[in-house]
C-alpha cells in the first residue's frame, strides 16, 4: 500500500501541481489510514495489505475509530475526502475497479461563517505594529498587503521581488494548483511595502549567505523566507496587544477583505476573481456574513420595512 500512496503523492505534486501544504495533509491522512489497516509492529514492519481487500466496511470501521478518538467532524470529513481522492486515482490507473470510499458518506459539518473584523477594528489592528524597527515595518507591510489584496498567507510568503508592480500597484500571486493571478493593492499597502523594502537589506547583512533567499519579499530575522507559521505567530502577538481584536487568524484579514468589498457593493464574480476561488459557491459564503448589512439597507430602503 505504501507504493500506491507514494505514487499518488507524486501524481499530486507533478501532475496536479499541489502545494506543499496539500501534499502534507494528504500524506498525513493516508498514513493514518494505513496505520489503522496495518499497524506497524515493534520493529516497524507491517503486515501486507491487499489493496483490493479494502472495502467500504473497512473505511466505515476506520470512521468509527476516529469517532472513538473524539476527532472533530471536520477532521473526519477531510480524511474521508482524502481516501475518496486516493482510491479514485487508483481506479483511474486501472488498479481498482470500484472506489470503496465512494460508498461511505462523510459526516455532515456545519459551515462556520468566516471570522472577520469591522473596518474600524481592521484599521486599529493594522496600525498596531511599531514601525521604528525593521521587523515592525515588515509586519505592518504584511498586514497591509493581506487586507489590501485578500491574498492567502501561503501566497504572501511565496512572493518574490519581481512579483510586485508598484507602477500599476498590483501583485502577481501563485495560488492553489499553481494558478497565477494579478491582484491590485491600495496606496496604504504601497507605502507600507516600500517603507519595509527600504530597510529589508538589513535582514540580509548578518544572515548566513548560504541560506538567504534574496528574491523573497518577506524575510525573517535570519534573512530567509518567512513561513506561514511565522505569520500566524506574528498575528497572535498583535492580537494580544490590540485590545479591540480577539480570536482572529491571518486568514481573518482575507475574510475581512471580501466582506468589506461585498458591503461596499462589489459583485461576487469580481470578489471571486480577486480571491482566486475556483468556484463561485466558495465565495458565496460571504453573503451570509453580510446579512446584517443587507438587513440594514432593507430597513432603510423598503417602505414596508
Amino acid at each position: 500500500m505504501q507504493k500506491f500512496i507514494d505514487d499518488f503523492l507524486k501524481h499530486l505534486r507533478y501532475e496536479r501541481n499541489a502545494s506543499e501544504h496539500t501534499l502534507r495533509n494528504y500524506a498525513s491522512d493516508l498514513m493514518q489510514f494505513y496505520d489503522h489497516v496495518a499497524p506497524p509492529g515493534e520493529n516497524g514492519n507491517r503486515r501486507n495489505v491487499d489493496i483490493h481487500s479494502i472495502d467500504n466496511l473497512t473505511i466505515r470501521e476506520y470512521m468509527s475509530a476516529l469517532y472513538e478518538k473524539k476527532k472533530k467532524k471536520s477532521s473526519i470529513h477531510r480524511k474521508i475526502a482524502a481516501l475518496r481522492t486516493f482510491f479514485r486515482f487508483l481506479c483511474r490507473e486501472g488498479i481498482l475497479e470500484v472506489n470503496p470510499a465512494k460508498l461511505v458518506a462523510s459526516p455532515r459539518i456545519e459551515r462556520k461563517l468566516p471570522n472577520h473584523l469591522t473596518i474600524e477594528q481592521m484599521v486599529q489592528f493594522i496600525e498596531t505594529p511599531e514601525t521604528e524597527s525593521v521587523l515592525g515595518k515588515r509586519d505592518r507591510a504584511i498586514m497591509e498587503l493581506l487586507y489590501a489584496s485578500g491574498i492567502r498567507v501561503s501566497e504572501l510568503v511565496g512572493l518574490n521581488m519581481t512579483d510586485i508592480d508598484f507602477t500599476n500597484m498590483t501583485v502577481r500571486v501563485k495560488g492553489k494548483g499553481r494558478k497565477v493571478r494579478i491582484v491590485p493593492f491600495g496606496e496604504h499597502a504601497r507605502k507600507a511595502i516600500q517603507s519595509y523594502l527600504s530597510v529589508r537589506g538589513e535582514l540580509l547583512i548578518e544572515a548566513d549567505q548560504e541560506k538567504v533567499d534574496p528574491m523573497a519579499v518577506f524575510l525573517n530575522y535570519q534573512g530567509t523566507r518567512i513561513t506561514t507559521r511565522s505569520v500566524g505567530r506574528m498575528v497572535d502577538k498583535y492580537v494580544k496587544i490590540c485590545s479591540e481584536v480577539h480570536h482572529i487568524s491571518p486568514h481573518s484579514l482575507r475574510h475581512s477583505f471580501a466582506t468589506h468589498l461585498l458591503d461596499a457593493g462589489a459583485d461576487l464574480r469580481t470578489i471571486q476573481e480577486l480571491l482566486g476561488h475556483a468556484r463561485l459557491s466558495t465565495t458565496q459564503q460571504y453573503t451570509h456574513v453580510s446579512l446584517d448589512k443587507l438587513m440594514e439597507v432593507y430597513d432603510k430602503s423598503h417602505p414596508k420595512a
